[in-house]
């Protein structure tokens, strides 16, 4: 190995700079206390000589581990928004000079002791949840013992606000405004097709689904909503027949997810009718369909961002809603 090719060291940063090591220690893990002239000069030494920290000599003097930690869900059918919102989030963390750590945890209040194993160890400085159910143990637990975090989506609990600081987006308000459109454009029977006993994000989306049916004074024999049996692909289908066998079929239905409206598109499809169909999400599936799915697409940057934010910040009480866009394909033509 060459003199080039050798590590450089703290010494050799502070003899270029003409300070002393600690100076240098301070420029990286507390620059704060440093004066700005002093800080040019190390960094300015710091990039001549190419340093790169040690991760374990910075980690013991700041006493943070640079990492932020992430549950990926084990569940089958894991939705598939999530793998660019993973992508997202990581290329946001590390933005922040910090890295994802990525584990697996049993569901619920089991998987409680895995978080509480990283936090003995110092392994991360924080969390990013995501997967949320309702009343999700994770947040209060982490809430209660000072570990920083922030949450997408909600966990809708039945008394009080939000345990800590989440993004979300609007998916009411979203599904609001497709029915508006779908009734502009003339649709007065427009149906929904959701998950079978749906956590806090499907009953939002049903919820503005059906608020904005009655505001708009269209019946409930003409808006009808059913669950897709097992939230698959195949149990969209099933719904779709059963509504469109229906005394008044739908002329457009709304379904909760990319993946079971093209289930829906599918028995649209199959029985040659001229039904209109939205999703959500803006997934890879929405572009690969026939004609495309018009959906709604979550601002997955804007999320991450948001979360990386968000668990830098002293508040625990905050929470960010967020607006998705409507992406408009073949499948509903729907006007501006």
């Amino acid at each position: 190995m060459t003199v080039r090719e050798q590590a450089v060291t703290l010494r050799q940063v502070a003899s270029l700079a003409g300070v002393s090591r600690q100076t240098v220690s301070n420029v990286l893990n507390a620059p704060e206390r440093v004066d700005p002239d002093t800080l040019s000069k190390v960094r300015a030494a710091i990039e001549t000589l190419g340093y790169q920290p040690s991760r374990t000599a910075r980690s013991l003097a700041t006493r943070k581990a640079g990492l932020v930690g992430y549950c990926l869900a084990r569940q089958p059918g894991h939705s598939l928004f999530m793998d660019p919102f993973l992508h997202a989030m990581t290329e946001a963390i590390e933005a922040s000079g910090r890295h994802l750590l990525v584990f697996t945890a049993a569901p619920g209040v089991d998987g409680l002791r895995t978080y509480a194993d990283l936090v003995a160890q110092r392994a991360v400085d924080a969390f990013i949840l995501s997967d949320t159910v309702d009343d999700d143990p994770r947040h209060p637990w982490l809430t209660d013992r000072r570990v920083p975090f922030a949450s997408f989506g909600r966990t809708w609990p039945e008394q009080g606000d939000e345990p800590g600081p989440w993004v979300d987006v609007d998916g009411a308000g979203a599904c609001a405004e497709l029915v508006s459109k779908l009734a502009a454009a003339g649709h007065e029977r427009i149906a929904f097709v959701g998950w079978p006993d749906p956590v806090g994000a499907g009953r939002d989306r049903e919820r503005g689904w059906r608020g904005e049916c009655q505001r708009l004074g269209l019946s409930n024999e003409d808006c009808v909503a059913l669950p897709a049996p097992a939230g698959s692909m195949a149990g969209a289908a099933l719904a779709a027949g059963e509504l469109l066998d229906g005394r008044r079929p739908p002329t457009a239905i709304l379904a909760a997810s990319d993946l079971l409206a093209v289930g829906v598109l599918s028995e649209v499809h199959r029985r040659g009718v001229d039904t209109w169909v939205t999703g959500f999400d803006d997934s890879v599936l929405a572009s690969t369909v026939e004609g495309g799915l018009t959906t709604v697409r979550q601002p997955t940057d804007q999320i991450a961002t948001t979360l990386v934010g968000l668990i830098d910040e002293a508040r625990a009480d905050r929470g960010v809603l967020l607006a998705g866009e409507i992406v408009v394909r073949g499948s509903a033509r729907l006007g501006g």
